[in-house]
């Protein structure tokens, strides 16, 4: 049996990412879910690139502030204590508005681990 308690803040931040990312799974060594805490500064997106994934479910916690989400068909606001989930094949890019009056604390999971993203093209 194998168990972690892992505080985030303890954990290093991945290294060439838009925001404050923890990387919460490669710490625990999980190998199906994907899970790690974003700090994301206003201006900040949590992704890479606006994208979407062949099979994973990804869901996202808003632990404090508030995230907006923009999809192809609208922007979603998602205030602290909420939760927003993307289905497998649905773009999306989670940010934090340069006009934010503070950053945002998100808690992040999906699964497959394995299921990279593929970048979506909103012009496109």
């Amino acid at each position: 049996m194998g168990y972690h308690h892992l505080d985030p803040d303890d954990l290093p931040e991945t290294e060439d990412y838009p925001c404050d990312r923890r990387g919460i799974s490669d710490a625990a060594e999980l190998h199906t879910l994907h899970a790690a805490t974003y700090e994301i500064a206003p201006g900040e997106q949590l992704p890479r690139t606006y994208h979407y994934h062949r099979q994973r479910e990804e869901l996202f916690y808003v632990v404090s502030g508030t995230l907006r989400v923009e999809t192809p068909d609208e922007e979603f606001v998602v205030p602290a204590g909420d939760v927003f989930v993307a289905e497998p094949e649905s773009p999306h890019r989670a940010f934090n508005p340069e006009d934010a009056d503070g950053p945002v604390t998100v808690f992040g999971a999906g699964a497959p681990k394995t299921d990279i993203a593929l970048p979506y093209d909103a012009d496109g």
